[in-house]
């Protein structure tokens, strides 16, 4: 069927929209954008009508748009904003022929611009035209993010965007390399890449900006971006990332800001609190060799007892209210995390350091594994210790050799006393004797399990929480060995701090000094001595298998204690390309994928580099729950072992 098609212009008010308009689905889609571009550049394309008649086939001088709907649609939204008049002359070709034929013509007999020559086109606006990205948004009517995307694009290597052009390279990969605006670097990169099989868009990222410092890191995290680049630093910003998407590139400068704020600190902390020393670090200095003091009870004054006491009189009252209530209001929700905010600070002014132990102890400024600022005080260097010389066989101990804090050594009141020159008891004799009553402590302890529990946990904790205690005749040692020798960044990991914080909690509570330690342990309920035992045992695991232990005891015997507690490792440890799959060899890695996702989903690693082999493992087996074999607990399912189990629940 032959058409012919006029132009003339028709005043909008006389235009209408077709049914026979073939495009149906998506008609609103980028309608914004459209109004702000024909508000900047006019009509550029004409609409496709068709005059309407009536039912005797008369022209009643409106005519349908059978090809152009959501410029129509633009135009009137246009006119009722009083943009353009109400009957703004549109350029219209009155078609002749079928109208769904025209109109499925117009949408199909046409081929849309290659990405690329849109992005250089961007480009050219504000290279030739001078145009801002708020002006290039406006025109249109796109975000500035949008903008400066394709601005990005557009400014990427002409040899990598002749790649794009010819399929050689995907649009992932374009903005992969768009991480950077240098061409030169983009193509060494790309040299190195190309050809290969692992031309991965987070591969091309992470050869890209090597050597920066990413945003996520606690140093920028602590310093903050905008202090950074106020410094004078720069930074690559990755407009294609939803999270993570900036990296400073001047690392020295970034760690000389960390160090002044650092130094800030242990300065303005130094001035107010008059400790001894007031030390900077980047990192806590764990396995320093000091002793940590502890905090005194401290009576509050008056006005913040009452204040105490009226504060946790409303978090009760409320409490009491809404106990049971699935989900509390928003209102109350806020107000008991504030209440509970204003608890805990007056149960900090409950303790203080005794201005003493000040004159000779310090303070670490450092940095937690989420970037704020950490202060660790009360810590004394074994230079700074008062002298712990053992009194004589016969002399008393006094309170200083007990904990290093006490004063002289006073007479021992269980030694019976001798009259003046009169000989003390020869050491054979005195051996003799103790060790008869060991004897019948071993004896009657043995038979007093209450009275065992109790020294048994005393016995640790006096050797766990007070340096150079001795408080215990039970020759039980508990150690605590230094994990941070075996794996890096272990004492930041979750389940360090839970244990750091748990252990701090019990410091608060325990008595200042040794001697007092048996009383405070006696007197506890059944289950917060349970607790403490727990605690204390738990500090002295050591399951780390050493190559000398040939017969692998230590694993055995932690395999036995870790069915016993159910272990569940992915709630604390998480396979990734540094953790395990950058450090095994590729079969297992393959063998790992395989176990976690499927077969099908290992295929292809083999052809792979190591280092992108061990990065696309990570991001296949993340979620999957799955363990290396080392660390599976015989009875306690991983996550894809449920999966298997339930797949519908999986799905």
């Amino acid at each position: 069927m032959t058409a012919t098609t006029i132009i003339q212009t028709i005043p909008l008010t006389k235009l209408v929209a077709s049914k026979q308009n073939v495009r149906r689905t998506n008609v609103t889609a980028g309608l914004d954008e459209l109004c702000a571009s024909i508000a900047a550049h006019g009509l550029l394309q004409s609409l496709s009508v068709m005059p309407v008649v009536d039912g005797d086939g008369a022209e009643t001088g409106k005519y349908h748009v059978i090809g152009g709907g959501r410029r129509l649609a633009a135009l009137k939204r246009l006119a009722k904003e009083k943009r353009i008049p109400k009957a703004f002359e549109v350029p219209c070709l009155i078609a002749q022929g079928e109208a769904e034929e025209l109109s499925l013509v117009e949408n199909v007999v046409r081929e849309r611009l290659h990405p690329a020559d849109e992005y250089e086109a961007f480009k050219k606006l504000q290279d030739e035209q001078g145009l801002s990205v708020d002006d290039i948004a406006a025109r249109f009517g796109v975000t500035p993010r949008v903008v400066q995307q394709r601005l990005r694009l557009g400014a990427v290597s002409p040899r990598l965007m002749k790649a794009y052009r010819e399929e050689e390279l995907t649009l992932e990969q374009l903005m992969a390399f768009a991480v950077t605006d240098d061409q030169e670097r983009q193509e060494q990169v790309y040299g190195r890449l190309v050809g290969g099989y692992n031309m991965e868009a987070y591969t091309i990222r992470r050869m890209l900006t090597e050597g920066h410092v990413p945003a996520s890191d606690k140093r920028v995290r602590f310093v903050g971006v905008e202090a950074y680049e106020a410094a004078g630093g720069t930074v690559v910003r990755d407009l294609f990332s939803d999270r993570d998407g900036i990296y400073c590139e001047d690392v020295a400068l970034l760690d000389r800001l960390v160090d002044a704020k650092l130094t800030e600190a242990a300065v303005q902390i130094g001035q107010e609190e008059g400790w001894k020393w007031v030390e900077p670090q980047l990192e806590f200095p764990h396995g320093n060799r000091m002793r940590r003091i502890q905090r005194k009870p401290v009576a509050l004054s008056e006005e913040d007892q009452a204040a105490q006491e009226m504060v946790q009189a409303e978090y009760n009252e409320l409490s009491e209210q809404y106990e049971g209530a699935e989900e509390l209001p928003d209102a109350v929700d806020l107000r008991m995390s504030e209440l509970e905010a204003l608890i805990e600070s007056f149960e900090e002014k409950g303790f203080a350091y005794d201005a003493q132990d000040c004159k000779r102890a310090g303070v670490i400024v450092c940095l937690d594994y989420d970037g704020n600022l950490r202060i660790e005080r009360g810590y004394v260097r074994p230079e700074d210790e008062v002298s712990q010389e053992r009194p004589a066989r016969g002399e008393g101990i006094g309170e200083e050799d007990a904990d290093g804090e006490g004063d002289a050594p006073e007479a021992d009141e269980q030694d019976e006393p001798e009259d003046e020159g009169m000989k003390p008891l020869s050491d054979r004799l005195v051996g003799e004797l103790t060790a008869h009553r060991t004897q019948a402590l071993r004896l009657t302890l043995g038979e007093n399990p209450d009275v065992a529990l109790i020294a048994v946990v005393h016995a640790m904790a006096s050797r766990l929480f007070y340096s150079y205690a001795d408080a215990s005749v039970l020759d039980l040692k508990p150690l605590t060995g230094y994990l941070a020798s075996h794996a890096d960044g272990i004492a930041d990991t979750k389940a360090a701090r839970i244990v750091s914080d748990r252990h701090e909690a019990w410091k608060k509570q325990l008595p200042e000094k040794a001697p007092d330690l048996w009383t405070f342990v006696a007197g506890l309920d059944h289950d917060s001595l349970m607790s403490l035992l727990a605690h204390c045992a738990g500090q002295t695991v050591m399951a780390v298998q050493q190559p000398h232990d040939r017969s692998r005891t230590t694993t055995k015997n932690a395999d036995v204690l870790a069915e016993a507690l159910a272990l569940d490792m992915t709630q604390w440890w998480e396979p990734t390309a540094s953790t395990y799959f950058g450090r095994v060899a590729k079969p297992r890695i393959a063998q790992a994928v395989e176990e976690a996702v499927s077969a099908a989903a290992a295929e292809n690693l083999a052809t792979m580099k190591k280092q992108a082999m061990a990065e696309a493992a990570q991001k296949r087996v993340a979620g999957t729950g799955w363990l290396p074999a080392i660390l599976r607990t015989r009875g306690v399912e991983t996550m894809s072992q449920r999966e298997e189990r339930f797949p519908m629940a999986a799905e």
